[in-house]
Order: C-alpha cells, then structure tokens, then sequence
C-alpha cells in the first residue's frame, strides 16, 4: 500500500514522503491517526507541485540547521548521575542529554535524540537530527557524583 506521509513518522519516513507499508498498518494505524493518507495519482502530482514550491524555503531551514549543528557541536555535555563504581544507580537516556541542552541554552525535542540506555561511566555519542538532510554525532561524558 503506497502512502503520503502527513507528518514525520519514525522508522517509516518524513513529511511528504512516499512509502509503502503494509496493507495492515497504513489502513490500521497510520491512516486513522492521520499520520498519512493514499497515494493516488492526483495526490502524487498536487505533492510534487507543493515540493517544488517549498523547495527554495527548504534551503533556508536547512542552513538554519547546520548553524545549530554548529553551535551544539560547541557544546561540552558533562552528565553527572550518581553511580557504584563504573555502574550507574539508573539510568541515561535521551531525556537527560535533551535536559541538559536546555540547560546549555540549546532547546532540542528528545525524540531527536537518538543514544540508547547508557547503564556506565565514560564517554559516548548521541544522534541528533536537526533536519532529515542534517544529522549530528554529539560527544557527551557521563561522570560519577
């Protein structure tokens, strides 16, 4: 079943983008949560006259991302957490890093944030998507209280 996004879904794809998907899930899911509706032919060539519109604000949203990308690359993120040893009392997510960057000044969505459940001290590194063409390797430090 061939489908137009409405709005960014993860693990499927972005806003206006066309995927296929099973039968199951778009008539299920996707379509009732307005997530996406059918791609039929007149729906496919009204969002390609809509892309080619939008195309020249793209560019701007797109350098807005990467100066961001810049500035959070700048950016120092030291994660204190209490902690045995190497071992953490708990865990570090997504929401933390995002926590802290807000603390830095840089507010980011978490679902942006891509790093996994860090269970340790030491030093790692986050995905963070700015944009679909604008994604970053954010270095972080989780250190014992």
């Amino acid at each position: 079943m061939e489908l137009i996004l409405k709005q960014d879904v993860q693990n499927v794809g972005f806003k206006d983008d066309v995927v296929t998907v099973k039968n199951g899930y778009g008539r299920n899911f996707l379509i009732p949560q307005g997530f996406a509706h059918l791609a039929t032919s007149s729906a496919k060539k009204v969002l390609a006259e809509n892309l080619k519109q939008r195309a020249h604000k793209e560019a701007k949203v797109v350098g807005d991302a990467q100066v961001l990308a810049e500035a959070l690359k700048a950016i120092e993120i030291k994660i204190t957490a209490k902690a045995g040893g190497e071992k953490l009392f708990g865990s570090i997510t997504n929401i933390d890093i995002a926590n802290v960057l807000a603390k830095g000044g840089q507010v980011i969505d978490r679902k942006f944030i891509t790093s996994g459940i860090v269970k340790r001290t030491g030093k790692y590194t986050a995905s963070v998507r700015l944009h679909r063409d604008v994604i970053i390797e954010l270095p972080y430090e989780i250190v014992a209280e």
